[in-house]
């Protein structure tokens, strides 16, 4: 999933400050898991904005709406007859959320209440972590199942630097080291000869250095 992080209540404040009108949106997908950008989290946010606008005496009204997803047209249009009444729509979906909706309603203004972080898991409540970088070459069958791009601080393709110790990063001593994760994987899975095996320089322009991605599936196009 998307992990997010709720922005600062003074960055938003600072964004909107002038508004008369605002819509708090909310997604139902990946930041209402990661407890960011939820309906729970609307309330949170609609509630400090109206303390904020009472004590400064200005009359705002704030309105509160939770999207089933902010990256798909179809539900995108369910605010469509309402997203013209709002001078500001603060976001708390992924930026991917937010850009679509500047795209689709690009006469209102629209601000994000989340930083988008990382593609991730849930390890805990509470505690989210990066598993994918989305690089576009996915090489996890001959790792184990274990990222190097995004488990290796310096992302290397062919077995560990010089600077882990004890299994764990020079970076900082509670990171893991990945490779070391992946080498105990491949043990795991008797595949250890894997290891061995030198492989050729990525192919990096499936990741974002080659500009925005996309991906065209013309069996299921309309």
């Amino acid at each position: 999933m998307i992990v997010a992080d709720k922005k600062p209540i003074e960055e938003i404040i600072e964004e909107v400050k002038d508004k008369h009108n605002i819509l708090i949106l909310g997604c139902n997908e990946c930041v209402t898991v990661c407890e960011a950008g939820g309906k729970k989290e609307v309330g949170i946010l609609a509630s400090a904005l109206r303390m904020y606008f009472m004590k400064e005496g200005k009359e705002t009204n704030i309105d509160e709406v939770t999207l089933e997803r902010q990256c798909d047209h179809e539900y995108l249009e369910e605010i469509r007859e309402v997203i013209d009444q709002y001078d500001a729509v603060v976001s708390l979906a992924c930026g991917v959320g937010v850009q679509f909706m500047a795209e689709k309603y690009h006469s209102t203004p629209i601000y994000p209440g989340v930083n988008t972080c990382f593609m991730g898991v849930t390890e805990k409540r509470g505690l989210w972590t990066e598993r994918c970088q989305g690089c576009g070459q996915c090489i996890l069958a001959r790792t184990g199942g274990i990222c190097p791009i995004s488990r290796c601080a310096k992302r290397i393709l062919n077995g560990p630097c010089g600077g882990s110790t004890e299994g764990h990063c020079e970076i900082h001593k509670e990171l893991d080291c990945g490779w070391q994760l992946i080498i105990e994987r491949l043990k795991a899975l008797d595949r250890l000869d894997d290891y061995e095996k030198i492989y050729p320089i990525k192919d990096w322009s499936t990741e974002r250095s080659g500009g925005p991605r996309k991906v065209v599936r013309e069996d299921v196009q309309e």
